[in-house]
């Protein structure tokens, strides 16, 4: 007998200001499901999971968890009054016992629990919430975005995470490395219709596709079929008309059928224009180097950016990719060093924290208003890329309807404000673009835009982002941010990077099981051969991997030092829980960077 499902709706319709979001919609989730809730900005992805999560009521339709199931929401904006601190939020749902749970989740997630609620961030709240969702670890767990205000460190931690559990999820995202790394099952929300393949996001656009082309087909098919009827209408109708009157109706009916379809949303239409173009030289920085309150964000550094080049910034959130990027454009002065900025240059600057967005204005006054865009004695007009066009025909290119022009741009989702944005920074031309975490928010198809516009747009690009797939498709160059004031420059996207890194070394046959001779005993005349059998990464990293080594024994060392305390696992089983897994995880990377050592020396002898 099959088992029960977790969740289902059926028959589910709701409304909003007279427009159905859903009209009879069912969906069915299962124990054990790993499913991706997919679909445009605006189609009502986050309304579903919130039905779903039982928080929004809808006019018909019923909601059925199954007995003895619980259900898990994370919310974008949670609820945090009542609380002193994040930690004291997080841990609302638990047993005290449990309590320790959430000090292993925030390790994990990068974010203090002791923190108060009035000094917390957005970001940390929301990643509060995800670690309380983590914690109480329900049967079903609904993710709407969880990888907002993430780092790709913290990424791959809850991507980690969401594979090890045995617990069903349904997953919304815009980050599709993501979504391809975790889902089995993929709901598609479209014009208030949910389909379900039972094929991960992997096979989603190709589904998506191939879909749509066949509406088309269809649409086309009975678009020439009402043609013919209507043809025959006029010019047959006065012959044996008690018979044809059945035509005449099938014909009314087929027009009614026609009209009732709901167009697909389109495409928002990205255009970027390079301005004049700017110096081959567009960067330059010599000894550049950064301090705040002692702490070392930047050491001395070097960058030569040129004309074309598309740099992509990546490390942990807080380690100083922003500030190295305002260094670079010469908002803020480095400590040292100097920085040099190419000739011609026309720059656009796309900021994470949406700050040139007043949340107060409309949608019209945000770009009407902006001196830049303003034409001379129309209140109605803007200049874009050069040539007046009107506010609300400008706004429909970045998918807003006319009713939203003289909306306040705080009652926009994360992804409307982020088109918005995209809009006041392409009216202009440019030949040096900015972007810090642009993909936060977008949806699928407007990433998919976005990239291609990127890789026709003849100006430079400078670029954060946490979204691996993004980095890869965009990305020529990326500099890492690798802590301590360590920023290094690497060839190619974020795959490449983690490649010359040796992150993701290749799988060999299993070595003799022999201890390597230690690093620090290589001879001269082997560094000599290593030098000129091994690529310049390699040699760098080569010569790296015994500090690396000789750290991971110490850090091992001390951890077996304190968990051979006896009295640790009864009077502090957290301590003894978190060292353990300390210890393991140390190990493992001990014998990798062994391993990696002793490759990269037998190369160099084989060379």
């Amino acid at each position: 007998m099959a088992n029960p499902p977790a969740l289902q709706l059926s028959g589910i319709s709701l409304t909003f200001g007279g427009d159905p979001v859903f009209s009879d919609l069912g969906l069915v989730v299962q124990p054990g499901d790993r499913v991706a809730l997919v679909g445009r900005n605006g189609s009502g992805k986050s309304t579903l999971m919130k039905v779903m999560a039982g928080l929004v009521e809808p006019d018909r339709g019923e909601r059925v968890v199954t007995p003895g199931i619980s259900v898990g929401y994370m919310e974008q904006d949670p609820d945090l009054s009542g609380f002193a601190t994040l930690g004291d939020y997080a841990a609302s749902a638990l047993d005290p016992a449990e309590a320790y749970k959430i000090e292993m989740v925030s390790e994990g997630l990068k974010f203090s629990p002791d923190t108060a609620i009035a000094a917390a961030s957005g970001g940390e709240r929301r990643r509060a919430a995800l670690a309380k969702l983590l914690a109480e670890d329900p049967d079903l767990m609904l993710l709407d975005e969880p990888t907002n205000h993430l780092d790709i460190e913290a990424i791959g931690w809850l991507e980690q995470r969401l594979k090890d559990t045995r617990a069903a999820f349904v997953l919304i995202s815009h980050d599709r490395a993501f979504l391809t790394a975790l889902t089995r099952a993929t709901l598609w929300i479209d014009r208030g219709a949910v389909r379900r393949r039972e094929q991960g996001f992997a096979a989603f656009e190709t589904w998506r596709d191939k879909t749509w082309e066949e509406e088309d087909e269809a649409r086309h098919k009975m678009d020439r079929k009402i043609k013919a009827e209507a043809r025959w209408a006029v010019e047959g109708i006065s012959a044996r008309r008690k018979r044809n009157m059945g035509r005449v109706r099938a014909l009314k009916d087929l027009r009614a059928d026609r009209a009732a379809q709901i167009r697909r949303q389109g495409a928002a239409d990205l255009q970027l224009a390079a301005g004049q173009k700017s110096g081959r030289k567009v960067i330059e920085a010599k000894g550049i180097s950064k301090t705040f309150d002692d702490r070392i964000i930047l050491r001395p550094f070097d960058l030569r950016v040129l004309r074309g080049d598309r740099v992509a910034f990546v490390g942990p959130n807080g380690v100083g990719k922003t500030t190295l990027l305002k260094m670079l454009t010469g908002e803020v002065a480095p400590d040292s060093g100097t920085v040099s900025l190419g000739s011609n240059l026309e720059m656009a600057v796309f900021d994470q924290n949406r700050a040139q967005l007043d949340p107060d204005l409309s949608l019209w006054e945000t770009l009407a208003g902006d001196p830049t865009m303003r034409v001379s004695g129309r209140a109605d007009q803007i200049m874009v890329r050069g040539t007046p066009r009107h506010v609300v025909g400008y706004l429909k290119d970045f998918l807003f309807d006319e009713r939203q022009a003289r909306a306040p741009v705080r009652s926009l989702s994360g992804g409307e404000k982020a088109r918005l944005l995209l809009s006041k920074i392409m009216a202009r031309d440019s030949n040096l673009l900015v972007l810090d975490e642009p993909t936060n928010d977008l949806d699928v198809e407007t990433l998919d835009l976005l990239q291609d516009v990127l890789g026709d747009y003849d100006g430079t690009v400078l670029l954060v982002s946490h979204d691996r797939d993004f980095l890869d498709r965009v990305a020529s160059t990326t500099i890492a941010m690798e802590g301590d004031g360590r920023a290094v420059v690497y060839a190619g996207g974020w795959s490449d990077y983690r490649a010359q890194r040796a992150e993701n070394p290749p799988v060999e046959a299993p070595r003799p099981k022999t201890a390597p001779r230690k690093p620090a005993q290589a001879a001269p005349a082997a560094r000599q051969a290593a030098d000129k059998g091994l690529s310049y990464t390699e040699r760098h990293r080569l010569d790296k991997l015994p500090a690396v080594i000789e750290r991971l024994e110490a850090e091992i060392s001390k951890l077996e030092e304190f968990l051979a305390d006896p009295k640790l696992f009864t009077e502090a089983p957290v301590k003894f829980q978190k060292a353990t897994e300390a210890l393991v995880e140390r190990q493992t990377a001990l014998a990798a960077a062994e391993d990696e050592w002793l490759t990269l020396e037998e190369k160099a002898a084989d060379a």
